[in-house]
């Protein structure tokens, strides 16, 4: 189990770019079983679960091309419907959220598969009703093999339908949408997920050839279509890295800029931070936030307390609430953070508590932070990563911290960020990677 050792309590000064988008991309890769043409894909992120979803899709039968260090090629001609029946495939899937969209894409094109109960972060209750029930709606039957852990899948023909989902599943509307492009008919999704992921799934797709209407909204309607085509798509970049590189200059109290950040495409994310007085200047499509001594919290028009609570897009993603939290430790002014999706997500905050910030945990969805101001650093200590998210705040309170942090199973931290202490080295960060 490797570990990063950081020595904190500077600042750093320099440019970042962020990685491709790493939940678009678990999509989008899933999106080539479609069709058996070519697709390329540009601004792939090298991290831990990207690389496992293409090492799936090679043990599948894809035709997997790596013609560039962000670039990668599928062709998908057949599924080697023997290896999903493997230890290997049960072993990888599991380990893997993303792998359960590789259902819609194998029912849609093949008429059956089988996929693993999905692994992943380890954040409370995340459901796969959405998937299944919408999956069965349009006429696929499951049987769930208790023995090997795996759902068996089948279909004579996907039938277009209306479906009304019963939470904003991202992943379930993605799982959806793929399943209903080659379907029989239209389907009509209402309170469909709307992130920028979805709307990059849907774009890329139109450009393969299928009839998908309403991209961007909660209302989609999709004509099915006989067939796919290839074509070249490139990954946005990771808004959560780029939340997550405003709070880390914010509390380190450094000069960062991070360029390319298609700003149009953060929707709230700024707004949010701003809101805990953090400065930015928005220069063409990059983002410098300068060095602050000090950083007030807003207040709401009737003085109270400020909340940051997470919701379905367009509101403040849950991907962020952590690095929201550590954020606010050295804000002027208090902040209930409110995680209103994950019962499990704040569990982290005891080791912050330890470091020396002052947090009062009021139930396991919500926190109240009152900030230090910079009064007071926090202290060095050692810990281990639960979860990407909370794995990279807790980086980011040791960058902030006074002496040494040791933080372990930073394998959760690889999954989501692509080659992180060698990035922050470049702008000055004190971090070694341990083996």
């Amino acid at each position: 189990m490797a570990s990063f050792e950081i020595h904190g309590g500077g600042g750093m000064r320099g440019t970042l770019t962020p990685q491709g988008a790493k939940n678009e991309a678990l999509q989008v890769i899933c999106a080539t079983l479609l069709t058996k043409e070519k697709i390329t894909i540009s601004n792939i992120p090298d991290i831990q679960d990207i690389n496992r979803l293409i090492e799936l899709m090679r043990g599948m039968g894809v035709t997997v091309g790596h013609p560039a260090l962000d670039c990668y090629t599928f062709e998908t001609g057949e599924i080697d419907f023997d290896y999903l029946e493997s230890k290997d495939y049960a072993k990888k899937a599991s380990s893997l959220r993303g792998s359960i969209m590789l259902l819609g894409p194998l029912l849609a094109r093949f008429g059956k598969g089988i996929v693993a109960r999905p692994g992943g972060d380890k954040i409370g209750r995340r459901k796969l009703d959405v998937h299944f029930d919408g999956l069965t709606r349009m006429g696929a039957s499951f049987t769930y093999d208790e023995e090997h852990a795996l759902y068996r899948v089948r279909t004579d023909r996907l039938k277009g339908t209306y479906l009304l989902l019963e939470e904003a599943s991202v992943t379930g509307t993605a799982n959806l949408v793929m399943a209903a492009v080659l379907s029989e008919g239209t389907t009509t999704i209402f309170n469909a997920a709307c992130e920028p992921y979805l709307y990059q799934l849907c774009s890329m797709l139109n450009w393969m050839g299928a009839k998908i209407s309403g991209v961007g909204s909660n209302l989609l309607k999709i004509e099915g279509v006989e067939q796919l085509h290839g074509c070249s798509h490139r990954l946005l970049p990771d808004m959560i890295e780029i939340g997550s590189f405003i709070g880390m200059a914010a509390i380190t109290q450094s000069d960062i800029t991070i360029k390319d950040v298609q700003y149009e495409r953060l929707g709230i994310i700024p707004k949010v931070f701003e809101r805990l007085g953090i400065r930015m200047e928005h220069i063409g499509d990059d983002i410098r936030i300068p060095s602050q001594e000090h950083y007030e919290v807003d207040t709401f028009m009737d003085g109270s307390i400020l909340t940051i609570a997470d919701a379905p897009w367009p509101g403040f993603t849950p991907d962020l609430i952590s690095i929201a939290l550590v954020t606010a430790i050295q804000a002027k002014g208090s902040v209930l953070i409110h995680q209103k999706m994950f019962e499990s997500r704040l569990f982290f905050v005891d080791k912050l508590i330890d470091m020396g910030a002052q947090i009062i945990l009021c139930d396991p969805h919500r926190a109240t932070i009152i900030g230090l101001d910079h009064r007071t650093k926090l202290k060095g200590t050692v810990m281990t990563s639960p979860d990407i998210r909370a794995g990279v705040a807790l980086l980011i309170a040791a960058l902030s911290a006074k002496g040494k942090s040791i933080i372990h199973n930073i394998e959760q931290i690889d999954r989501g960020y692509q080659h992180i202490d060698e990035r922050l080295r470049s702008i000055g960060a004190d971090i070694t990677r341990l083996p």
